[in-house]
């Protein structure tokens, strides 16, 4: 018997189909091994030696894998064709030697696509393990290892409030934040432009621009004030206008390559607004086969690659489609070829492309998803038109010769006629900024001499514009050109900087948090070189040397290490107030910008004489007053809030006469009803979710701060019903029963009937075991049968399979979880309870406890998982033992 070990169980339910009798296929659910995180995992002085861990979550498939490899007498190691799938392998490989469980026959086997044709050629080429790139994988993950476990630290102790850094995530942060200052220190620069609307003798009207005066060229900015357009303004509206030439060139639009990893993440970005992580979680779906027509078959080809290139076979089938679907005459002379970018051929695979191009998007889309849909059709497209002839386009500039007397102005029109669609027929580039394409204007027919009559004259007042923020896209794409990090770990490095709240995303935009910007500064100031996007560049050149066998991986780790531990330990001796003083220099143009009447930005508001500068407490940084405690003046670290002392105050209560106002607290902006007096507490309201604190008036300030309000009595029982806002947001009230308001509803304004069914229909899931939904079915769990269904229970959302219950992490949602990430739950579960026993599932309560209690949860949590079964004997010996104590007393007293 053969034994294949696959990462997912899509995957291994395909493979095994494929393969049939006298094999069988099992996953390892991806990485089987990681290094612990914990101080030693990586020890310098040991030649960097590292301490792999079997993950928790793993151990239950691994036994399953080490049971049916003692049966088998090969095993062969099918593992995705990446460095990441190389070392999944030899992690699996190592275990099994440690367990005397590895087969005598060991053979490693890659294919790009899952089809039968695929796999069952791969089978035909094993080789053996590839070593360069094992030490590549090796030398990421310490790299990885000891910047975060040695930095971060660091970062906590000079620093509260920040998380975390890393090797690359620190890199992709700070370009975020320089750009955030390029848009604060950018000075906006009026111009003006003039556009005349011309018409043809034949009455056909177009726009040409003032591009030349006099005999001198008029640029862009030239113009930069309203008295110099109104001047050339007064100058057109009188002049006449003919044509002096004609320039019309023939031009060619080539189509681009299929996608890599970074372009398939950036166009779905911009076409289809899904984030990086989206699109990878539904390219691996693609990939892996989805059930079509009843057989499960793998979609696309290989989703985490560098390479431009397809296959010969696949370019033909291709130009077979072409000429099908579109005709002869779009179809090339020569199939086109591309060169690819990628730095480590190891690692270039074959583009990103539909396994079979005869599967027509509206085909695939009757069977899957629409979300699967929708990336599988870009992908074709993609593809498709990548093998189809350019397009012809002709590019047209007209030059127009404005007469005023002696005096001459000079306007040109420019535009494009596309003479042959070609691939634009089935494709077009998406763009991260609105351009103005020429070759969507076309200009009428025009000859040189033709008299045009003047229609209008404008002139308008243009600022020129800060570079605009990063978009996921733009953000991946600068990443690409920088060389910094793989394509492949893109998706994961923006979501870790979304989650640690260093940036955060709004309308399609990433702006620097004031945590992000703190972070950067702090590594600017005292790590410059290992965010130098020089540096961090470089040694991803040194990680591909390594795997293409050039450099010792341990050599690259030394050379790194030295300078590295030295600026750490440099640091570490560095005093609070040394850090604040160089984040205060850095970071002062934006926590202190210059006022409008000219007054010194740091003077303090309060008491008139101390000066403002960044402070470090217990939950980050914030402003404060040079002289505390006597002044206790504090704002937020990002600014004033619209005002100059961080309050602004929106009006008077007109029944208390206090002043109504807008605050920034630690837990964000806050309305506050006049001042504190005494020890007596002033009374506050929260804002609700989605509100703005730039945007609040004084009426709905007062009605949020007369909050619970009550709604109406309830017509089962006749007590009242009130709505407010809790820390969990807006809720409403009967009784003892709560129900949190949805999206769309208004605490402020929700009426009685619509209190009345939210409460009943929180009560409805009260009612039900445990309070769950019906849930959605996510598939079959592979191996054991029976359904998986992920539902939204009391305590959150959560995954079940019969009598298991695994709560969602944080970052999964039940839209976006699935069968494979599910069953990973379920087994670390499973695996929890003890001996893979079923146990029923008991939800997790948020502690609340203070530093010194959650130290000692957590030691217990630890003891409970060697010696959870061991308490009731620990109980029985204490007892015992208090018990010959009290003996031993009473004996000593008689």
């Amino acid at each position: 018997m053969k034994l294949v070990v696959v990462e997912s169980p899509a995957k291994a339910k395909t493979i095994e189909k494929y393969l049939g009798p006298g094999h069988r296929v099992l996953a390892s659910f991806g990485h089987v091994r990681d290094l612990p995180p914990k101080d030693g995992s990586v020890d310098p002085d040991d030649e960097f030696a590292m301490l792999w861990q079997v993950s928790p979550d793993r151990a239950k498939q691994l036994k399953a894998i080490t049971d049916e490899a003692r049966e088998a007498d090969t095993l062969i190691l099918a593992t995705d064709p990446d460095r990441e799938g190389e070392a999944i392998s030899w992690h699996v490989q190592e275990v099994l030697r440690q367990k005397k469980a590895l087969p005598a026959k060991v053979e490693r086997v890659t294919f790009n696509a899952i089809t039968n044709s695929a796999v069952t050629e791969a089978m035909k080429r094993p080789r053996g393990l590839d070593e360069d790139l094992i030490d590549a994988y090796r030398a990421r993950r310490a790299l990885d290892y000891l910047v975060g476990f040695t930095l971060s630290p660091v970062l906590w102790r000079k620093l509260p409030g920040a998380r975390s850094a890393g090797r690359v995530q620190s890199v992709a942060l700070r370009l975020v934040c320089d750009r955030e200052l390029e848009i604060e220190r950018f000075v906006p620069r009026e111009y003006w432009s003039l556009v005349a609307t011309l018409a043809t003798p034949r009455n056909e009207t177009f726009e040409a621009r003032l591009v030349g005066a006099d005999g001198k060229r008029v640029q862009r900015l030239d113009i930069g004030s309203g008295e110099e357009a109104e001047a050339f303004k007064r100058a057109l509206e009188s002049a006449t206008f003919s044509v002096a030439s004609v320039d019309a060139k023939p031009a060619k639009r080539h189509p681009p390559p299929p996608f890599t990893t970074s372009t398939l993440q950036q166009e779905a970005s911009r076409k289809l607004g899904l984030a990086p992580a989206q699109t990878m979680r539904i390219a691996q779906r693609l990939y892996e086969g989805v059930d079509i027509g009843g057989e499960t078959v793998g979609l696309i080809t290989y989703m985490r690659t560098d390479g431009v290139q397809m296959a010969e076979e696949a370019i033909a089938a291709s130009r077979r489609l072409i000429a099908a679907d579109y005709g002869q005459a779009y179809v090339p002379a020569a199939p086109r070829r591309y060169q690819t970018r990628a730095k480590n051929a190891q690692e270039a695979h074959e583009a990103i492309r539909p396994t079979d191009f005869t599967r027509r998007p509206r085909d695939v889309a009757r069977s899957v998803d629409p979300e699967l849909a929708r990336v599988y059709e870009l992908i074709w497209r993609r593809a498709v038109a990548s093998q189809i002839e350019s397009a012809e386009i002709e590019r047209t500039t007209v030059d127009i010769a404005a007469t005023v007397g002696p005096r001459k102005l000079d306007l040109r029109a420019t535009g494009s006629v596309i003479q042959f669609d070609g691939f634009l027929a089935l494709y077009q580039e998406g763009r991260d900024e609105e351009e103005d394409d020429e070759d969507s204007r076309r200009l009428p027919a025009m000859s040189a001499g033709e008299r045009l009559e003047k229609r209008a004259i404008a002139a308008t007042r243009h600022f020129t514009e800060p570079p605009p923020r990063y978009t996921e896209a733009s953000l991946v794409k600068r990443m690409e050109e920088l060389g910094i990090g793989r394509p492949s770990t893109y998706a994961s490095i923006l979501q870790v900087l979304k989650d640690r709240a260093y940036v955060r995303l709004e309308r399609r935009r990433l702006y620097a948090e004031d945590k992000g910007r703190l972070v950067t500064a702090f590594l600017e100031s005292f790590f410059s070189r290992y965010v130098e996007y020089d540096f961090t560049a470089s040694l991803e050149e040194q990680l591909d040397r390594v795997s293409n066998n050039e450099v010792d991986w341990r050599a690259l780790l030394r050379d790194f290490w030295r300078d590295f531990i030295g600026a750490v330990d440099e640091i570490k001796h560095l005093r609070v107030g040394d850090v604040l003083n160089a984040l205060d220099e850095m970071l002062g143009p934006h926590v202190f910008p210059p006022r409008a009447d000219g007054a010194d930005p740091r003077q303090c508001p309060s008491c008139g004489t101390g000066r403002l500068s960044i402070k470090i407490g217990r939950f980050g940084a914030f402003v404060g007053c040079s002289n505390y405690p006597e002044c206790r003046y504090t704002r937020t670290f990002s600014g004033s809030d619209g005002s100059e002392n961080g309050t602004r105050v929106l009006g008077q209560d007109p029944e208390s006469g206090l002043d109504v106002s807008i605050r920034s607290g630690r837990f964000g902006p806050y309305i506050q009803l006049g001042e504190a007096v005494g020890s007596e507490k002033p009374k506050r309201a929260s804002l609700p979710k989605g509100a703005s604190a730039d945007t609040i008036s004084l009426e709905q300030a007062l009605a949020l701060l007369k909050l619970p309000r009550a709604v109406g009595r309830h017509p089962e029982d006749g007590e009242p019903i009130v709505a407010g806002i809790g820390r969990y947001g807006p809720y409403v009230q009967h009784g003892k029963t709560y129900a949190n308001l949805e999206s769309g509803d208004d605490v402020l304004t929700i009426g009685l009937n619509r209190a009345v069914a939210l409460l009943a229909d929180k009560a409805s899931r009260g009612r039900s075991r445990r309070g769950v939904s019906a849930g959605r079915s996510l598939g079959e769990y592979p191996q054991k049968g029976g359904e998986v269904v992920v539902k939204n229970g009391r305590y959150g959302p959560y995954v079940t399979h019969g009598r298991v219950n695994a709560t969602l992490p944080s970052d999964k949602s039940p839209e976006s979880i699935t069968l494979e990430e599910a069953v990973a739950l379920i087994e670390a579960r499973t695996e929890k309870a003890g001996g893979g026993r079923e146990a029923p599932f008991t939800p997790r309560k948020k502690a609340r406890a203070g530093p010194d209690k959650r130290k000692s949860a957590k030691g217990s949590s630890k003891a409970e998982g060697s010696a959870g079964r061991a308490r009731p004997a620990k109980r029985a010996a204490a007892a015992s033992k208090r018990g010959a104590s009290a003996k031993a007393t009473k004996a000593a007293k008689s």
